[in-house]
């Protein structure tokens, strides 16, 4: 492997196809048309599906129907988009197929602009769609980590036959930076016992969401349940910085994730017990590892690209045991480590003192 000067959205387009994607539908979108484009181009060159559809309504259809018959499938978008897609996705989801989704997202609500946010959490993580379940969901804060989450996506989908999101904003999909590619993987040859391949010489089946007898889908839905436990149980991923006998530890994803870490270090430079924990799972949220972090510090500072939706999260696994303070940008605009320092100092002069 060589290390490339790569943008984000090439970058996860790329990464996707050395995964071994076989399909992709999408619709161009700022800001991550790119990655469509890139498809454009490469998917043909090695011989599989690539469709730009005449809509995000669309897509997700296609990347259900191609979902249905075993191969790794996947589609991409922003905010608008992703929100168009709720119906499919929740189809997808009460199927019980693999899907990969890409959101690469932008300020809102409506149609927003074209600037980086992290306005999705609320559409990403509380269900996108209707019914009782919840997509998995990874959030990478550079290029060379987008690329590694893309992989870990394609397994995570179809190890639960599952919707996955991968999760970054309009920054990091235009951002450029050193980074190194997996090798290609091969495609696969055998598809799955569930899969539809044409009932010649077995046994039809059926993939559907529909269940109208009301014991039925609860069947399907307790079904999902038990397999959202085991990802519950499994799969909550999280880093963290500078987090042995802290005080205060500041809690990002993402982007705003990596801009803390930079606040995060000055605050130590400047003699504050300071740390950093940022999630990589937005669902399942490490709910485990920062409750236990909440047995040790005295407080937690969430910092989000939007008006504080993680910040529940947070709330909920802190278990009211530390104070839970916020700070935020809207519409786009990019928090700079000045304001999170800031605010850092601000909470940490309030402490409690703490008895030796």
């Amino acid at each position: 492997m060589t290390i490339e000067l790569l943008k984000g959205n090439v970058a996860l387009a790329e990464a996707a196809i050395r995964a071994g994607v076989e399909a992709y539908f999408g619709y161009p979108i700022t800001p991550q048309t790119e990655l469509l484009e890139h498809m454009a181009k490469r998917m043909p060159e090695l011989g599989r599906a690539f469709v730009q559809a005449e809509s995000e309504v669309a897509a997700i259809n296609m990347v259900y129907g191609a979902a249905c018959t075993g191969v790794r499938t996947m589609t991409s978008s922003s905010s608008p988009g992703i929100s168009l897609m709720q119906e499919g996705l929740s189809y997808i989801a009460g199927s019980e197929v693999p899907a990969v989704i890409v959101d690469i997202m932008r300020g809102g609500p409506g149609l927003g602009n074209i600037q980086p946010s992290q306005s999705d959490y609320f559409q990403v993580t509380r269900s996108a769609g209707h019914g009782d379940y919840h997509p998995i969901v990874l959030a990478p804060a550079s290029v060379q980590e987008a690329i590694d989450l893309m992989t870990e996506a394609f397994d995570l989908a179809d190890k639960y036959r599952h919707v996955v999101y991968v999760v970054a904003d309009g920054l990091l999909g235009q951002m450029m930076e050193p980074a190194e590619l997996p090798p290609m993987q091969p495609l696969r040859k055998e598809r799955a016992g569930w899969a539809l391949t044409g009932s010649e010489g077995r046994e039809k089946r059926i993939i559907t969401s529909l269940q109208l007898n009301a014991p039925d889908l609860e069947a399907v839905n307790l079904r999902l349940q038990f397999k959202l436990a085991e990802i519950r149980k499994r799969e909550q991923r999280s880093t963290e910085m500078l987090t042995e006998n802290v005080r205060l530890v500041v809690v990002g994803y993402g982007t705003a994730g990596r801009i803390a870490e930079t606040a995060v270090k000055r605050a130590r430079e400047d003699g504050m017990k300071v740390g950093l924990f940022r999630p990589i799972t937005l669902w399942p949220f490490p709910e485990r590892r920062l409750s236990a972090l909440a047995d040790q510090v005295d407080a937690f500072l969430v910092v989000e690209m939007n008006a504080g939706q993680m910040l529940d999260d947070v709330r909920l696994a802190a278990g009211g045991q530390v104070p839970v303070s916020f700070v935020g940008r809207m519409g786009g605009v990019v928090p700079v480590p000045e304001e999170i320092y800031d605010k850092i100092e601000e909470i940490y002069v309030k402490l409690p003192v703490r008895v030796r």
